[in-house]
């Protein structure tokens, strides 16, 4: 397995038992839909949650964050409502990114969340 994909599959699971410590009900993880991906979908409380994972080893081309376009937010978007589509009920929806950085020291997790499209 290539080194950025362990990164990303390492920086998923962390982002799931985080999301849970934080009472997060997680739904899905990796959803499909066509060529779209959520890599999760969690509940907390009456407030349905897309959220993208973004994890590197280092900031030498930025910030996890900061590799997360507009495309990337139309296709999250474009996710949202199918899985919306097969999953109906939902009063709220709300977009978060949780960037995660491997430190030589430890972990560093950013949420943001309601990510405005």
């Amino acid at each position: 397995m290539a080194q950025h994909n362990e990164t990303g599959f390492a920086g998923e699971k962390l982002a799931i038992e985080w999301l849970i410590q934080k009472g997060f009900i997680i739904r899905q993880t990796n959803w499909r839909h066509r060529h779209w991906e959520v890599d999760i979908i969690a509940e907390k409380g009456d407030t349905l949650h897309f959220v993208e994972v973004k994890t590197r080893r280092s900031t030498k081309f930025g910030n996890p964050e900061e590799s997360i376009n507009k495309q990337k937010m139309r296709n999250l978007k474009d996710a949202a409502e199918q899985y919306q589509l097969q999953n109906p009920g939902w009063k709220w929806i709300q977009f978060d990114v949780l960037a995660i950085l491997f430190k030589e020291d430890g972990v560093d997790y950013w949420f943001n969340q309601d990510v405005y499209l």
